[in-house]
């Protein structure tokens, strides 16, 4: 019998199995690296109450070949846009104030501003606007409020609000959209005004604590910092380079860096996905409230009528988040209603209400044109689609 069995095992043949193929959001984020189009990635598609999929591929960092992992922080930019105006919201629903109200009622600075009229041979005609401009304004971006630099990395928003309420308005508030920075960081001193607390300790105490968004900080700590995706930009052979956050500024753990409520969080794809799963929640994470549902609803739909807005055809504004409103070319694969917003290094986070799905796309990529129109944007989303259906 001993002599027997090997000649038997001789005789079979072993098949290995077949490995199953790689879902498309893998496939499509491991050409962008193969192609040198980015560094690396974290994806994210969830469901308000589940996530289906968290997809790392490439280098949290090029020159090390640090291996992006999961729970890699990426600058969210204006991303964090959104989180701001729920804050602001959270104030309406407490009675302290009214989106309707005029930003001067809080913050007298803004009393008696003035509006260019006109731009001729060197000269700048000023006039009165027809009106105050509203924290509504400030929400859809059709304040006219023009963005101005900062004049140095510790600003408080009490500071820049100051130098922005002295600034002419570009146009007629309410008649048209101009995405406006300074517009948000005024929201945010709102916030300190109404509430009594610096725009930051409000955030964390009641947006970022409530959804467990443990990771999502204007001042990421050294542990912190050990985990963020650097930054590339492609030179002019198209070959990635590192790039450095040019919004902030005054290094990064420094905690007297001002916290931008128009664009200075770092976060996490899970925080991003938690925070998505509070709105299309009706305003609630596991429990605790953080909005009302009617307010979720009043941030998550069309208040811009037919002006025309956003960085690609067929969207329009919320209280803060873009609403798709037609969808087509990047917006193709997304539903009418679908709401969100993108980050200047082309991260970006949406939810369908009519799928109920959320997608989160981290990448750190400077140097497209359009970050809410780059092509890892556009094929990322249709990978979902057909990884997850329609």
């Amino acid at each position: 019998m001993k002599k027997l069995i090997p000649s038997l095992l001789l005789s079979l043949t072993w098949t290995s199995p077949a490995q199953p193929p790689d879902p498309p959001v893998r496939v499509v984020m491991n050409g962008f690296v193969a192609d040198n189009v980015i560094a690396g990635s974290v994806t994210a598609v969830a469901t308000k109450s589940d996530v289906l999929s968290l997809e790392t591929t490439g280098y949290a960092n090029l020159e090390t070949k640090t291996t992006m992992p999961p729970n890699a922080l990426f600058w969210i930019a204006s991303m964090t846009k959104p989180m701001a105006a729920v804050c602001v919201l959270q104030l309406q629903e407490a009675g302290k104030l009214s989106i309707e109200d005029p930003v001067e009622k809080h913050l007298p600075e803004f009393a008696g501003q003035w509006m260019v009229e006109a731009r001729a041979k060197g000269k700048l005609t000023l006039k009165k606007p027809a009106r105050a401009i509203t924290i509504r304004d400030l929400l859809t971006h059709t304040s006219g409020l023009p963005n101005t630099n900062s004049p140095r990395p510790e600003s408080t928003l009490a500071e820049l609000v100051m130098s922005y309420s002295k600034t002419p308005l570009q146009f007629e508030p309410g008649s048209r959209w101009s995405y406006s920075n300074a517009g948000i960081n005024v929201l945010g001193r709102i916030v300190e005004i109404v509430s009594d607390t610096p725009f930051a300790d409000y955030l964390q105490a009641r947006v970022l604590d409530p959804c467990g968004m443990k990771d999502t900080t204007f001042w990421p700590s050294p542990a912190q910092a050990k985990r963020i995706a650097s930054s590339y930009r492609p030179d002019s052979k198209g070959k990635l380079q590192p790039v450095e956050v040019y919004f902030l500024k005054g290094g990064l753990s420094n905690r007297k860096r001002t916290p931008y409520p128009a664009g200075g969080l770092y976060s996490t794809a899970a925080d991003v996905v938690a925070f998505y799963q509070m709105i299309l929640n009706g305003g609630t994470y596991k429990g605790k409230q953080v909005l009302q549902k009617k307010t979720a609803a009043l941030m998550t739909r069309t208040q811009t009528g037919d002006i025309k807005t956003g960085f690609v055809d067929g969207m329009s504004w919320g209280l803060g988040f873009q609403v798709v409103k037609t969808p087509m070319e990047v917006t193709a694969s997304l539903s009418a209603g679908t709401y969100g917003h993108g980050g200047a290094y082309a991260t970006q986070s949406w939810a369908d209400p009519k799928t109920g799905r959320i997608v989160v796309l981290m990448i750190q990529r400077a140097g497209f044109r359009n970050g809410d129109n780059s092509p890892v944007r556009k094929a990322f989303q249709e990978a979902v689609q057909k990884q997850f259906g329609r």
